[in-house]
């Protein structure tokens, strides 16, 4: 008759460890990746105005392209790939590299006079200033 008692598994520390490595080199991932990649946007609103924060490490200023035309604000680029092989070969490859391009629709309420792009550290703050007329407005109430 079987004991219908089972014994927990024992964790096995060396046996984990070995099929991590296993994994980690015979994944496909490990290959040099040269694909285009997409930055990470945040959008913050304010009564004043939008802002657009990109992720964008590795980028040079210079290989960053802001423009706006028809209401469409376009962000556009290149990550280099820079890859120095002097000794030995790389194993795992993870960091994207390419060109990219990041298109977004402008609200009406945008004042395309009033955008402005600043880039420091990794980061493009893009900012997107209201039209006068779309600014909140509050109403004074007068005592008759």
């Amino acid at each position: 008759m079987r004991s219908l008692i089972t014994r927990p598994r024992r964790f096995d520390l060396a046996g984990e460890i070995d099929q991590m490595f296993n994994t980690f080199f015979s994944s496909p991932v490990w290959q040099d990746n040269h694909s285009a990649f997409v930055p990470a946007v945040d959008i913050h609103e304010t009564a004043e105005e939008f802002t657009m924060t990109l992720e964008l490490p590795g980028v040079e200023k210079k290989d960053i392209k802001v423009g706006v035309e028809e209401n469409v604000l376009t962000i556009s680029g290149e990550r280099k790939f820079q890859h120095e092989e002097k000794d030995g070969a790389y194993i795992r490859s993870e960091i994207q590299s390419g060109s990219f391009s990041r298109s977004f629709s402008l609200p009406k309420t945008v004042d395309s006079q009033k955008i402005s792009a600043d880039y420091k550290d990794g980061l493009l703050t893009v900012k997107l200033g209201k039209a006068e007329k779309a600014k909140p407005k509050e109403i004074e109430i007068k005592v008759s």
